[in-house]
């Protein structure tokens, strides 16, 4: 079981210990509603140092990369960031991940935890062709993520930049506590926010941390855990690795088309996802939201129909939503069923509970 540098903090704090991705991880403080609110109305902060950091250079870096994924990381300039998929040769995923470009030929991928080694090795198997240098540098960052509508008012107390000249997906230099760090405005929360990533020891990790919590006192702030993480990222329709998207799962039927970049040139999985482009997709990521009285669990039954014995498929993401005060889930469902308002039944406790089809996200920010 590995640890972050902040698991000493966290102790301090009282957080409930789960095993996570192989890490020993915070769950929640005080409550998972409380956190997610603080969250939406406030601010809070998460340690995200589990997630792993993989540095690709070289001056075939970026051809590696594109080979290897769906977005086209050639549009990117240094201090951009996009959101993309490590893709199999059948163009379901291997991984989805966050491309920083740091300058020319010098990329960080950030990838999810479980999927961190699987990833590395995939990366340097399937790019040994190219010109370039793949080093996992996961054990060497600590990553804080400050999200909600105060995130900025709070960061900008401990660091030398101007928050506000970051815009959404791009990222600076700069010191936070002294301690040289990158700052980017990402999140998996579905706010405002931002996500810091520097190097260094447990004292570095601390102070950031409880300066962080001090300087937003004022703002109502709290340390949140990984079950508000998962609702806040749920209630915004942000996929999940290993319940939404994975393997088994292309980036078209995941409703995730857009990362998809066809004129970049060749690229693994492209040659699948173009015939499934051309004949359809046969199923869909969709959101439903509870009509009768049920919270929706992952893995529970879906059915067509409340007399039907035959599942047709099963709840990918589902809980009761704190903000929006409602019991929604992720399912992907066949086509013909995909209709705004198409009325769906959820196996819940021996019963079946009735849903109905809606728009995503579930929850949107006021800009």
């Amino acid at each position: 079981m590995k640890r972050t540098k902040l698991y000493n903090a966290h102790k301090k704090l009282k957080g409930k210990i789960i095993e996570f991705a192989g890490f020993e991880m915070p769950i929640w403080y005080k409550s998972m509603i409380k956190e997610h609110m603080a969250v939406r109305e406030k601010v809070g902060i998460f340690d995200v140092s589990h997630m792993g950091e993989i540095l690709v250079t070289g001056k075939e870096s970026a051809d590696m990369i594109n080979y290897l994924t769906a977005n086209n990381v050639k549009k990117l300039k240094p201090g951009r960031i996009h959101y993309n998929a490590l893709l199999t040769h059948k163009g379901t995923f291997v991984d989805d991940l966050l491309v920083y470009m740091l300058e020319e030929e010098k990329y960080l991928l950030v990838v999810n935890a479980a999927n961190t080694e699987k990833d590395f090795n995939w990366i340097k198997e399937k790019g040994a062709k190219f010109d370039a240098k793949v080093e996992n540098l996961s054990d060497e960052y600590s990553q804080i993520a400050v999200q909600g509508p105060k995130a900025q008012e709070v960061l900008q107390k401990i660091t030398d930049l101007d928050l506000s000249t970051i815009k959404y997906y791009r990222f600076k230099y700069g010191k936070v506590m002294g301690k040289e760090a990158i700052v980017s405005r990402t999140g998996y929360t579905g706010e405002d926010g931002f996500e810091i990533y520097f190097t260094g020891s447990e004292e570095d990790a601390e102070k950031i941390w409880f300066a962080l919590l001090e300087k937003g006192e004022e703002f109502g702030i709290m340390p949140c855990g990984l079950a508000a993480r998962d609702s806040l990222r749920l209630e915004a329709k942000m996929p999940l690795y290993g319940n939404d998207i994975g393997e088994t799962t292309t980036v078209l039927e995941a409703d995730l088309g857009w990362i998809l970049k066809f004129d970049k040139g060749d690229f693994i999985g492209k040659e699948a996802l173009e015939q499934q482009r051309r004949r359809g997709i046969e199923k869909l990521l969709v959101g439903f939201e509870m009509v009768e009285d049920g919270i929706p669990r992952p893995l529970e039954d879906v059915f067509e129909k409340p007399e039907d014995e035959e599942s047709i498929s099963f709840v990918t993401s589902g809980g009761f939503m704190p903000y929006i005060k409602k019991n929604v889930g992720l399912t992907y469902l066949p086509l013909r069923l995909t209709k705004i308002g198409t009325e769906i039944y959820i196996g819940i406790h021996g019963g079946k509970k009735k849903a109905k089809v809606v728009p995503t996200p579930f929850y949107k920010r006021e800009k």
